[in-house]
């Protein structure tokens, strides 16, 4: 392990996460809305432990190495999370855990939060906590690589532990620096067009770029209580749920759309058909119930809040318009379900990701096949590629893995108190990456202990990583030289 390489390049990202500070610092001078001190204090700090890091090993000029990564990685989102809690400890008197969980959740774009009466907040604050899940949704470490090739470091390593999705060595262009170039710049263009219908709706300019941080960062942070529903607005909802299901779609696909001219790629790639199938067929069993069921008087009323809900929650972004957990029989259940499946790997989504179901139904069809021709010898293939046994061994440990975590998480929860409902939803909504959930977290985690907190903070980290590029830390081998 370079252990001080590691340092010197935490150092260089901790010098970025605090230029991050910049803009809300400018906007609590513009509004005047007494942050100017605890906003600076924050960036001060930042700046001082990037810069002790960056100057205690600041001629390290070597290549990180693939261990060297996962630890930049691991290292880069506790610490950015503890950093992100210091200005809701100092300007909003947040408690620790409360501050760490309201900041992770941020930094993850999960959009779970325990502040109440947003409207009442400063602008400053609202807009940290806006772009605090812009910066996690294209990954701090990714917009470094875009912005930074001169660190000096093995990017390849960075960007692998960063991404999620099972084919982690996939890239856009041959260069790992071009590669990250391409990804900030469709997130800036899919971020600018977005807070620009949201203008033209009728947002204000604070709000619009506010909400369209959130929507294609899939966080869902708003900076009303009533989030989107505030609005009232048809248009803005459409506008919110055309860029949730975009974001929820490959960056990759997006640059083959873009470099084609031609949107019939995103209908060419399997795991983005699959996705919108999943999200039309959950939109009309979820209007049709609406409707059956009398929850909605017209159909339209129903596809409208059908349409918006289906894609927030699969997005995991957590948008709301109205309350899903009260919805009638199966709509709520389902709705958690689907937030299991997420969006596409590479993209801004949580969840397992779309390509692992498709993974896994694919080598149950092999198998069913196998107990018929039990000699048949036959690849598991996808889009045309034949998957190394390693990406299939992978999902499968993936998902053990995820169960395991899973229960474990809710069974601790349910000591501290919440009812096998609400246990289930927290570690649903935080492992996914989700924010609204069911029982006592279906509009926030107010209620959750101190160590019930510190619980779903993890779960967030777990969710938002995948689980390996922090388990992985904790195994001897990975610390042997």
């Amino acid at each position: 392990m370079q252990f001080a390489l590691v340092v010197r390049t935490l150092g260089v990202l901790l010098l970025m996460f605090s230029a991050s500070l910049l803009p809300p610092l400018a906007i609590a001078q513009f509004y005047r809305d007494g942050e100017v001190e605890h906003i600076g204090l924050s960036l001060l700090a930042s700046l001082a432990l990037g810069l002790v890091l960056w100057l205690s090993a600041r001629r390290r000029h070597q290549t990180l190495r693939t261990r060297d990564g996962f630890v930049v990685v691991a290292m880069l989102w506790i610490i950015m999370s503890l950093l992100g809690a210091l200005p809701f400890i100092i300007a909003l008197h947040l408690d620790l855990a409360s501050a760490v969980f309201e900041s992770v959740s941020a930094f993850t774009t999960t959009g779970a939060t325990v502040i109440v009466g947003l409207d009442q907040l400063p602008p400053s604050i609202l807009f940290f906590r806006q772009e605090m899940q812009w910066l996690g949704g294209i990954g701090v470490v990714v917009s470094a690589i875009a912005m930074l090739p001169m660190l000096g470091v093995g990017g390849m390593q960075l960007y692998r532990a960063e991404t999620p999705g099972p084919m982690k060595d996939d890239k856009l262009t041959p260069r790992i620096a071009h590669t990250a170039q391409v990804l900030w710049k469709l997130y800036m263009v899919l971020t600018l067009a977005c807070a620009a219908l949201y203008w033209v709706g009728g947002m204000s300019l604070f709000d619009a770029v506010g909400h369209s941080f959130a929507t294609v960062s899939t966080g869902g942070f708003s900076t009303h209580d009533a989030s989107i529903a505030y609005f009232n607005s048809p248009f803005i909802e459409i506008v919110c749920t055309i860029f949730m299901v975009l974001s929820s779609i490959s960056f990759g696909v997006h640059f083959v759309v873009w470099r084609a001219r031609s949107p019939m790629a995103y209908l060419r790639n399997l795991e983005s058909r699959v996705f919108l199938i999943i999200v039309l067929v959950t939109i009309g069993i979820t209007a049709g119930v609406l409707y059956l069921e009398g929850a909605r008087s017209d159909l339209s009323g129903a596809l409208r809040y059908a349409s918006f809900t289906v894609a927030s929650v699969v997005s995991s972004t957590g948008f709301g318009i109205d309350d899903f957990s009260v919805w009638p029989t199966l709509l709520p259940a389902l709705l958690i379900f689907i937030s299991f499946i997420g969006g596409c790997a590479g993209s801004t989504a949580g969840g397992m990701k779309v390509v692992r179901f498709i993974v896994l139904g694919k080598q149950v069809g092999m198998d069913l096949q196998r107990l018929v021709h039990p000699a048949q010898v036959k690849a598991l293939k996808l889009e045309g590629r034949v998957l190394p046994p390693r990406v299939v061994e992978s999902v499968w440990s993936f998902f053990g893995v995820y169960v395991a975590l899973f229960v474990l998480f809710m069974l601790l929860l349910m000591t501290q108190g919440m009812d096998h409902v609400t246990a289930f939803a927290a570690v649903a909504t935080c492992m996914n990456n989700l924010g609204p959930g069911l029982g006592d977290v279906a509009a926030n985690f107010t209620t959750a202990t101190t160590l019930a907190k510190w619980l779903c903070a993890l779960a967030m980290l777990l969710g938002r990583l995948e689980i390996f590029t922090l388990f992985v830390l904790l195994t001897p081998s990975f610390w042997r030289s």
